[in-house]
């Protein structure tokens, strides 16, 4: 076979990516834990120490909302999972700035909002990018319920991020009542669709659904029994991810894609 079609799946950087999230996470929160133990046994526990705890959570809080969004970096909807790590980096900085400056700063009310509005947005888009993982499911519930899910997932963050750096501008005392009576009607419906959602995923399989061409025949359909006949081959839905990902790498139909790696296959078992 070619080096691209012997090529895993994986891309090996995000692989690689996700496990040191993974140790982050394990790391941050285990120095956490151990700060708090030798606080708690010495008796001292002063602003030093404060920021160092807050500073293992603050990285173990990269950590998680940065695997969330690593679960997508080597789909169609990368850019997304960029954008969510990118949201977490501005989150994770100015975090540390707030952690580490003189408290008493005049400045840090900038900071703040910043962090603010980044750590909404790291946790908007995890929170999204988990749900993207069911993008590719062919049932319309599932679909519908998915794009009203990830509606209402931007709307609760962009409702909650403009107060912030508006200082209450918006929505102002005037409309207070109404903008947030509207943000917890939508918060709700946001709350409902992540549970809903997976749950029907569950129950609703594809295969009993119309199947999308990356799904049905590589082939069309004729009678088995005829000699010469056109083969008739249904590829699984972990298989169908699989080209369909690589076919839009390649920017290539997912049907020539499947044909070429099963005949570069025969040729090399033939070999």
């Amino acid at each position: 076979m070619s080096t691209e079609t012997a090529k895993h799946a994986r891309d090996p950087l995000v692989s690689g990516a996700r496990k040191g999230a993974i140790y982050g996470i394990i790391i941050s929160f285990s120095g956490a834990a151990l700060v708090g133990i030798i606080a708690l046994l010495g008796g001292d526990f002063g602003e030093t120490q404060g920021k160092i705890l807050l500073t293992t959570v603050l990285f173990g809080a990269f950590s998680i909302t940065a695997l969330c969004h690593l679960a997508i970096a080597d789909r169609a909807m990368r850019l997304v999972g960029m954008s969510g790590l990118l949201a977490s980096g501005v989150a994770l900085v100015t975090g540390l700035v707030l952690i580490w400056r003189d408290w008493a700063d005049s400045d840090l009310e900038v900071w703040f909002r910043v962090f603010a509005a980044g750590g909404i947005l790291a946790v908007s888009f995890a929170h999204a990018n988990l749900l993207l993982l069911l993008v590719g499911r062919r049932r319309a519930a599932i679909r519908w319920g998915l794009a009203a899910t990830l509606v209402a997932i931007a709307v609760v963050a962009v409702m909650l991020i403009l107060p912030i750096v508006t200082d209450g501008g918006i929505p102002g005392e005037d409309a207070a009542d109404v903008y947030w009576r509207v943000f917890g009607v939508i918060a709700i419906l946001d709350v409902l669709g992540t549970v809903v959602v997976p749950v029907l995923a569950l129950f609703l399989r594809d295969g009993a659904g119309p199947a999308t061409p990356a799904a049905q025949e590589v082939s069309a359909a004729a009678p088995r029994h005829v000699a010469g006949a056109p083969l008739q081959l249904r590829v699984p839905d972990d298989l169908a991810d699989v080209v369909r990902s690589r076919a839009a790498q390649q920017g290539r139909a997912p049907e020539a894609l499947a044909l070429d790696a099963l005949r570069r296959g025969l040729a090399g078992d033939d070999s």
